[in-house]
């Protein structure tokens, strides 16, 4: 989350009223073992960008524990819709596997295997993409996942402001991250202009409009 907004989406997470046993069962899950989802805001938006968009086919680079493929599942579920997602981590995909089976979700192919790889493979296009694991790849990912999107899809990106680092100090052993995400945030604005919108909420978070 980016510092100079903690207290705002303190204010924000605390209006949100979690009912579902599960996704609560993951978050405190996430937070004793410091695994990466998304945060309860950021959670929100993604849910709320689905519905919005009447998703049915979407696409996420990085399941993680599956935390935000069950929310993304679940908000496209009422139109049919589906979710392919895809893990590099065969710990975490057995656990988003878990998750999924207990979420009583059937509308999910999850994937093994390195993004890089598997999105190429893919033949089939997607109204939804949801871009979040390796910040180093992020230019990679999207350049691949947009061939499939189909025109008025959406792009979501999260984390791509980095934990705050591209505008202030950051250790040195993340410097080809924070230029990498730098310039890929300049080529979002050059190439694709309006349709491409930076929000600085979460540890932010990149949407584009094909």
């Amino acid at each position: 989350m980016l510092e100079e907004l903690k207290e705002a989406n303190g204010y924000v997470t605390g209006k949100i009223k979690e009912k579902d046993e599960l996704i609560l069962e993951m978050e405190k899950y996430a937070a004793e073992n410091n695994v990466p989802i998304v945060t309860k805001e950021v959670a929100e938006y993604l849910k709320f960008m689905v519905d919005m968009n009447r998703s049915t086919n979407i696409l996420e680079v990085g399941t993680a524990i599956g935390y935000s493929g069950i929310l993304m599942a679940k908000a496209s579920e009422k139109y049919g819709g589906k979710l392919t997602t895809i893990e590099i981590d065969e710990v975490r995909y057995k656990e988003a596997l878990e998750n999924f089976k207990k979420a009583g979700l059937t509308n999910v192919n999850a994937i093994l295997g390195d993004a890089s790889e598997e999105i190429k493979k893919l033949n089939e296009e997607f109204d939804f993409v949801f871009i979040d694991a390796s910040k180093g790849h992020y230019r990679e990912f999207f350049d691949d996942s947009y061939k499939l999107l189909k025109k008025d899809g959406i792009i979501f990106i999260d984390n791509i402001m980095f934990r705050g680092y591209l505008y202030k100090e950051y250790p040195k052993r993340f410097k080809t991250i924070v230029r990498k995400l730098d310039e890929f945030i300049t080529w979002l604005y050059e190439e694709f202009g309006e349709k491409f919108v930076l929000l600085p909420f979460g540890d932010g978070i990149g949407l584009l409009k094909k």
